[in-house]
């Protein structure tokens, strides 16, 4: 069982539409945020996304906070 918490809310693809995507994750076991780019080592953001990605990890950071490592989500 992963220890990282991905942001279901969090759906966000490259503009090139070449299925290049964003997961934000928190780890409940170290009490860190992950943000991974998934299938290459860049991706290309609309404005909306990249404020929907902002967001994203606004939510994360204050999930951590709130929880802090070691606890339950």
């Amino acid at each position: 069982m992963s220890a990282f918490s991905s942001d279901l809310e969090l759906h966000v693809e490259d503009v090139t539409g070449n299925g290049v995507e964003v997961d934000v994750a928190t780890n409940s076991l170290t009490g860190t945020v992950r943000l991974s780019v998934l299938w290459t080592q860049e991706i290309v953001l609309s404005a909306d996304d990249a404020e929907k990605v902002a967001r994203s990890l606004l939510r994360a950071a204050g999930h951590v906070r709130a929880h802090g490592p070691g606890q339950a989500p």
